[in-house]
């Protein structure tokens, strides 16, 4: 847990935060300082085919130590951190044997309470790493990276049976961008797990679809003391198409396999309005329909209206439900569950209600479920992680590994 722990915090220390704004990948120079440093650490491992992309993509492997065939298996976690909120100068702080209660952020009053975050009630004797309150933490993924090097370390320094293992550490995947020039076929792995979950035992291998909706109003403007019969203001057009959304398929009233609308940005004036939505379904066909039932919404508007004023809608995928590429390869599924099991872990098998690099990795022919790190709160100065969990995810995967190389009969 020590080196763990020492990992974690090395990795939290540099800057990685993803810039939407930018138009090249990595959208941000930190992410090249950690994927330098992870390049240096996996040759001091003893690792091979170590390689750092033009687009900040770090790979290497492990060779196999038995000498029968064996899958070759990758673990992926992402080096980037959340735009949603700073990451300039994160100062982590070490709770040691948390007994319960809040806990303060730093020295202002910004607290991290049970009563706010529940899980806190069942990590009673956890050592604990929280933000000072100023920050997010990076445990999102950091603590999938310092996972995977510590099971890495582990592997490399002991006896236990694996075969070639490949890792690989990815940037902006906070911004969608992440697997956007991931070489699958250099990457040469039969599968892969990310290890970029949340609490003990999670497994996922179910993710929505995805895809944004930009809503773009024209409207007719003229002065208000003469507007009788002419002005169109497109501000109350945006409001007449929110309204006609389905009002209780928002992200605030919707849980486990409920879809959802979510009306994330608004701008505009009384001549034009732009509106940006993202939908989110785990079925394909009601995703369709979601997507048909926006512009059924503006059709409907623009029946009322004078030609030169109009409610357009353009919508733009963005990832794919992976149970689809996954599921027709249940090992894949069975042996991250028995790896959990054998390490005393009762597996958490949801659908995640986002998307990972492992989403668009599946669908690009590499089958890449997801499990567990430790951290939770992700994005925000609430962020922490429980450094207990962590070392479980690092165990996860030294067994996973083990299982994967068994020698069949």
């Amino acid at each position: 847990m020590e080196q763990l722990l020492e990992r974690f915090l090395s990795y939290v220390a540099v800057e990685t935060q993803a810039k939407p704004q930018a138009r090249h990948v990595p959208s941000s120079e930190g992410q090249w300082t950690l994927a330098r440093q992870l390049q240096e650490e996996l040759l001091a491992l003893g690792f091979v085919d170590v390689t750092l992309s033009d687009h900040c993509c770090v790979m290497g492997t492990l060779p196999a130590n038995v000498d029968w065939p064996t899958p070759v298996i990758g673990f992926i976690s992402h080096m980037d951190t959340s735009p949603d909120f700073t990451a300039k100068h994160v100062n982590p702080q070490i709770i040691e044997d948390y007994r319960g209660g809040d806990i303060a952020l730093g020295n202002g009053n910004e607290v991290l309470s049970p009563v706010m975050f529940p899980v806190l009630h069942k990590l009673i004797g956890h050592t604990l790493i929280t933000t000072d309150g100023k920050t997010l933490l990076g445990a999102d993924d950091k603590a999938g990276i310092a996972e995977i090097m510590t099971a890495m370390a582990q592997l490399a320094d002991s006896d236990t049976p694996h075969g070639a293992i490949r890792v690989a550490f990815t940037p902006d995947e906070e911004i969608g961008r992440g697997t956007s020039h991931f070489d699958v076929e250099a990457f040469a792995a039969d599968w892969a797990y990310t290890i970029d979950g949340s609490d003990l035992g999670e497994f996922e291998y179910e993710n929505f679809n995805a895809a944004s909706a930009t809503v773009k109003i024209v409207g007719n403007n003229v002065h208000p003391g003469s507007a009788k019969g002419v002005m169109v203001n497109a501000l109350e057009l945006a409001n007449q198409f929110h309204a006609a959304v389905p009002a209780g398929e928002k992200p605030q009233y919707t849980d486990g396999y409920e879809g959802f609308y979510h009306l994330h940005q608004i701008k505009g004036s009384v001549e034009h309005a732009e509106m940006l939505y993202i939908i989110r379904d785990f079925e394909s066909e009601s995703f369709e329909q979601r997507k048909q039932t926006l512009l059924q919404i503006a059709a409907e508007i623009n029946k009322t209206l004078h030609p030169d004023c109009s409610v357009t809608v353009e919508i733009t995928n963005s990832y794919r439900n992976m149970r689809e590429k996954v599921e027709p390869f249940p090992h894949i599924i069975d042996l991250a569950l028995q790896a959990m099991r054998d390490c005393g872990i009762e597996p958490v098998v949801k659908p995640i209600r986002g998307g990972t690099d492992g989403s668009s990795l599946s669908w690009k022919g590499l089958p890449c479920p997801n499990i567990f790190t430790g951290g939770y709160n992700y994005h925000g100065k609430h962020e922490f992680a429980s450094l207990n969990i962590m070392a479980k995810s690092v165990e996860v995967i030294v067994r996973l590994s083990e299982l994967a190389a068994q020698k069949k009969d």
